[in-house]
């Protein structure tokens, strides 16, 4: 009896084939996962006894029906070397972990980097060096499969480039073109853009290859700002409401990335990143990459946001990030916005923050009411705004937050 699992990649067909021709060589079913442990193909069964419930375990199980293990399972597993190994790595059952059953792990890489893994139960008597030689075999050649992929999506830098930074109307409409011929059957998918700002160097050759970034289909850089540039990252999701996929990319590119260019003011140099809303094909990816790079703006001006923000969570900043620069910055609040008055600034965007109420703001500054009064009175002064008036106070919190950006 066979049974095929729906093969996760659609660059080529051949995973499964290749998947099948180890079962076949080993003589047990066999799986293909990719070094985030999703899994991508699972081989033939030829007995009826693997078919049995009681032949799998729940991590064996859990791979097959989710088509992923947890991190838990993944750090478990890694912790026998299998990282690094260049042949199949023997892993015994642990019955307290969920295995209850020894495994064997196929190392699939290319180029002596890791790509993937293929899994088989390890039963007794389990298969012998020259069939495991021969399944190496056949990971070479899934490997380079893996590795084809992956320089297929760093090829597709130029159209993800174009689409992003393309003028609205029929330059934008022939760019998401040409992007969704190069991206085949993919391109009507769910996917997400990340921007990670400010990136270090607008040389392409400085930036990440495809195949180093967890989930990433293509990626490219794109100007930031007047001087700055930033990174973009497509990334395909399985459903809208899972973003998973792109938080992972997001922070392994701001844990791995080179620190970006110390700015000029006082303070440590810092990087950021932002989602976009998902969208299902490719009509409305500049939308999403300018909600990213609103997240990314946002997430640099507020640390709270976290170093990953996603464009539905930072609230006003959604407003204000689509203000051109010259727009937030009202001259009846410049003043405030001096260094001398660094501490009034804060009292009253801490007192907007709190709904104008002076028990919350006091306690939030660590200081006496009266104190709190004082220096309110003093920003009602220095602004020409009456804090009183519900339109006076919106001005002045929206140029405090717009201060930040």
């Amino acid at each position: 009896m066979r049974e095929n699992a729906r093969v996760t990649s659609e660059f080529k067909g051949d995973y499964q084939e290749l998947v099948d021709e180890i079962s076949e060589l080993l003589g047990a079913p066999a799986t293909l996962e990719n070094r985030d442990f999703e899994l991508i193909a699972f081989g033939a069964y030829d007995s009826e006894d693997e078919l049995d419930a009681s032949a799998l375990d729940p991590v064996r199980t859990r791979s097959i029906l989710t088509r992923r293990s947890t991190s838990a399972v993944r750090t478990w597993f890694e912790g026998f070397g299998i990282t690094r190994a260049t042949g199949p790595v023997r892993i015994p059952r642990t019955p307290e972990a969920g295995v209850y059953r020894g495994r064997i792990c196929l190392p699939v890489r290319h180029r002596s980097v890791v790509l993937g893994y293929v899994w088989l139960l390890d039963d007794d008597p389990g298969p012998t060096d020259r069939q495991l030689s021969a399944a190496m075999e056949v990971t070479a050649r899934i490997g380079a499969l893996l590795a084809d992929e992956a320089q297929h999506g760093a090829d597709l830098s130029r159209e993800l480039r174009a689409v992003l930074t393309a003028e609205r109307g029929w330059q934008g409409d022939m760019a998401v073109a040409e992007l969704r011929t190069a991206l085949g059957a993919r391109a009507d998918g769910v996917h997400t853009v990340v921007c990670v700002a400010p990136w270090p160097s607008a040389d392409p050759d400085d930036a990440p290859s495809v195949r180093t970034v967890p989930h990433a289909t293509a990626l490219c850089t794109v100007p930031w700002g007047t001087t700055g540039q930033s990174l973009a990252v497509l990334v395909r999701l399985r459903s809208p409401e899972v973003r998973t996929a792109a938080l992972a990319a997001a922070s392994r590119l701001l844990k791995e990335s080179p620190a970006p260019p110390r700015p000029s003011t006082r303070g440590p140099a810092r990087m950021a990143a932002g989602l976009g809303e998902p969208r299902t094909g490719l009509a409305d990816l500049g939308t999403v990459w300018q909600e990213a790079s609103a997240a990314a703006r946002a997430a640099l001006a507020e640390p709270r946001f976290g170093p990953v923000a996603e464009w539905s969570r930072i609230g006003p900043y959604r407003l204000l990030t689509a203000l051109s620069p010259d727009t937030v910055h009202d001259p009846a609040v410049t003043p405030l916005l001096s260094p001398a008055h660094q501490e009034l600034a804060r009292t009253a965007e801490v007192y907007l923050d709190c709904a104008g109420q002076a028990g919350r703001t006091a306690a939030e500054l660590g200081i006496h009411r009266q104190t709190l009064y004082y220096r309110l009175s003093r920003v009602e002064q220095l602004t020409g705004l009456d804090l009183d008036d519900g339109e006076d106070r919106l001005l002045l919190h929206m140029a405090l937050k717009g201060a930040r950006l």
